[in-house]
């Protein structure tokens, strides 16, 4: 990677692909150096430098709270956190983070005081967002029923995913009105409606010991509070355990901060929610790896059958 000198990076240094999905993420080794530190390169034309930007300011104040344990976003020599190149017409923005040691936690019912834990740490997340104030030109995307699947959604059209028979497409409609009319009710009041991660799951988790550290804020931005335990177990959502982790995680949370019943209530529309924006996801990102091992086909199958239950239980 050409850019390497920008952290500093002698001519030794090794640079690696960790994983492609959304972004291209590297780990750069560098035998000058004591630790290795972790490169992103963001997609072309989806997050503006602005936004790019106001997420590392985030991460910043989070770190300076100590409200909870992520990596530190590194300058680069102009003093500030983002270098970026020409990538044919394209412009390609990367951002460097501190090397976090830690492991993935396992998806089993083990997990439960995992989701406890997580529950704590999103309770800190919400309660340090109401107190802060963000800088001037803070800008994140919204994530609401018009900009998940209005006329311009942000990850695609759920009517594109794969294998989608109209019998099944008239389900995810149905499901889609009820969505909107509990959202509507719902409401977005500062109780209820912030800054999130709104991406808190198992892969963007680093267990080491007792350490569970938070990564991946690419996904930030404006939301419902309790989205984020939608978003902790997305992939997973038809496991039997998904309750046991909601118990936990609600646990975890009324352990640092109030959560009222209302909300609480409010989680089986969020997964649903959370779903069927992953359906659009792959079909909009077929290409990658995630994609890939969620099924594809299998994952639309899956949206639909939680939609059927969902609706059998809600759509009053």
């Amino acid at each position: 990677m050409g850019l390497a000198d920008q952290w500093g990076l002698s001519a030794a240094a090794q640079v690696r692909l960790l994983t492609l999905s959304e972004n291209a993420t590297f780990i750069a080794e560098d035998p000058a150096r004591d630790a290795p530190i972790i490169l992103r390169v963001h997609r072309p034309a989806y997050h503006t430098k602005a936004e790019i930007e106001s997420e590392l300011s985030w991460i910043n104040a989070l770190r300076e709270s100590g409200a909870v344990d992520t990596p530190e976003p590194l300058l680069v020599k102009d003093g500030t956190h983002i270098a970026s190149f020409e990538d044919g017409a394209e412009t390609r923005h990367v951002v460097g983070f501190s090397y976090m040691s830690g492991h993935e936690p396992e998806a089993s019912e083990g997990l439960a005081a995992g989701f406890e834990i997580l529950g704590a740490i999103s309770a800190r997340l919400h309660s340090h967002v109401r107190d802060w104030t963000p800088p001037e030109g803070f800008v994140r995307k919204t994530w609401n029923f018009r900009t998940a699947f209005g006329p311009e959604p942000l990850w695609g059209d759920w009517r594109a995913a794969l294998g989608l028979t109209p019998d099944q497409q008239a389900v995810l409609e149905r499901l889609c009105e009820v969505l909107e009319a509990k959202l509507d009710a719902y409401g977005d009041g500062p109780d209820r409606f912030g800054l999130v991660h709104a991406d808190l799951r198992l892969a963007n988790l680093l267990e080491d010991g007792d350490r569970l550290g938070v990564i991946d804020f690419d996904d930030c931005g404006f939301s419902y509070f309790i989205y984020d335990f939608a978003a902790a177990i997305s992939f997973l959502e038809t496991e039997s355990y998904i309750p046991a982790l909601q118990q936990a995680w609600v646990k975890g949370y009324r352990s640092v901060a109030p959560l009222d019943d209302a909300h609480v209530a409010m989680i089986p529309t969020f997964i649903m929610f959370r779903r069927l924006l992953l359906t659009a996801w792959i079909a909009s990102h077929a290409e990658t790896e995630t994609a890939a091992e969620a099924g594809h086909a299998a994952y639309t199958e899956g949206t639909v059958a939680l939609a059927e239950a969902y609706l059998a239980e809600h759509d009053a």
